[in-house]
């Protein structure tokens, strides 16, 4: 009996290489989906491709979908990248690195490949505990759209059921990296950072870098990213 398939949104980071490596460990037939939404820089597409690579994927899809003319986005317009922000104000607000309806975009269009290769499930990363503050990451937003699959779709309305998972949605950081460390994932192939340099290293100093720094701290798992000295 064939895998059942499911669309993971693979963006190359810590969170969705551990989603990755979860829906590859409950059996079911990965297909990635990566998008080069005009981010400011490169080097997690990069590591996107090795994560599936080491994970075996091998039905990858790469979409173009450029917001940089919307912009509002530290991530896709001219506007700084918070760095050194202190560590208890993390969360706390909702930063300049929040990208317009980023996770609403990506997972409309999981929904569509989804609903053409026959899958139900959609795997994200989001993270509702050592997250930046997004209000896309939150469950009760994960749980709207899932009610947005049914309504929007003609598998929905045929009697077909989507589910988006979002296995990371209660870890902490430290948990994350635990539960990825069991499943043999090598965080060396992943990049988190906002600002990283044309080498891939990261800046260690915006909001992402200081989540992932701490959360190998407080797991005792040595941190094999790259920061710049």
């Amino acid at each position: 009996m064939a895998s059942p398939i499911a669309v993971v949104l693979l963006s190359g980071g810590l969170d969705s290489a551990t989603t990755a490596a979860i829906a590859v460990a409950e059996g079911f037939d990965v297909a990635a989906l990566t998008l080069r939404y005009g981010q400011r820089h490169g080097a997690e597409l990069e590591a996107a491709a090795r994560v599936a690579e080491a994970l075996g994927i091998a039905r990858r899809l790469v979409l173009d979908v450029d917001l940089r003319p919307i912009g509002g986005s530290a991530l896709t317009a001219d506007i700084a990248v918070p760095k050194d922000r202190p560590a208890d104000t993390l969360g706390g607000d909702i930063p300049s690195t929040y990208v317009p309806a980023r996770n609403t975009i990506f997972l409309s269009l999981a929904l569509a490949w989804a609903e053409v290769l026959g899958a139900r499930d959609i795997f994200i990363g989001a993270n509702a505990v050592d997250y930046s503050g997004y209000p896309d990451c939150r469950p009760e937003y994960l749980h709207a759209f899932e009610r947005l699959a049914q309504l929007a779709t003609r598998a929905g309305s045929e009697g077909g059921r989507f589910t988006i998972h979002a296995p990371l949605l209660a870890l902490s950081k430290a948990g994350i990296i635990a539960r990825g460390s069991e499943l043999g994932l090598d965080y060396g192939t992943t990049v988190s950072c906002y600002d990283p340099d044309t080498a891939g290293a990261a800046c260690g100093r915006c909001d992402a870098c200081q989540l992932r720094r701490r959360g190998f701290e407080e797991s005792g798992i040595a941190d094999p990213t790259r920061y710049r000295s």
